[in-house]
């Protein structure tokens, strides 16, 4: 098995797309923050102290897929043409999914996996005052379509 983010000599690179074609992409990722029992009922009720938080959550997940080359450093820039991230409180915290999509020469796995920390991220930052235990866990890439290798799913 080759890596193709290393060179012959093994080295880092970035993998040149130039020639690839231009495609429909999609990608979806999920991940979920574990919280008390009592930070779920603030979520479910009269909100924790910092505000909202799944819609704060869910900006910095759009945000944080946009911005992706910026942290992933062998991340190519391509045009995001969509993201939805979408939070979902239950009995033991919140379960996050986004999807990413691009017409453009590479995969949004990434941008997607991206957002989905990030919105974990800012779910443990405005509840950490309440909840300092939170867990961010199972976050992964559920399914990907586009580009030569076509459609993928867990």
């Amino acid at each position: 098995m080759s890596f193709s983010h290393v060179d012959d000599s093994g080295a880092a690179r970035m993998v040149d797309v130039a020639a690839k074609e231009v495609s429909l992409r999609t990608a979806t990722a999920t991940g979920r923050v574990d919280l008390s029992a009592e930070t779920v009922r603030l979520l479910r009720g009269e909100g924790v102290p910092k505000g909202d938080v799944l819609a704060v959550a869910r900006i910095a997940g759009i945000m944080a897929a946009k911005r992706t080359p910026d942290l992933v450093p062998l991340c190519h820039p391509i045009a995001v043409h969509g993201v939805t991230v979408d939070l979902a409180v239950d009995d033991a915290g919140v379960a996050v999914t986004a999807t990413v999509r691009t017409a453009d020469r590479t995969g949004v796995e990434m941008e997607a996996l991206t957002a989905v920390i990030v919105a974990c991220l800012t779910v443990v930052d405005m509840t950490k005052s309440v909840d300092p235990r939170s867990v961010i866990r199972d976050v992964q890439v559920e399914s990907k379509t586009g580009g030569k290798t076509g459609q993928w799913q867990r």
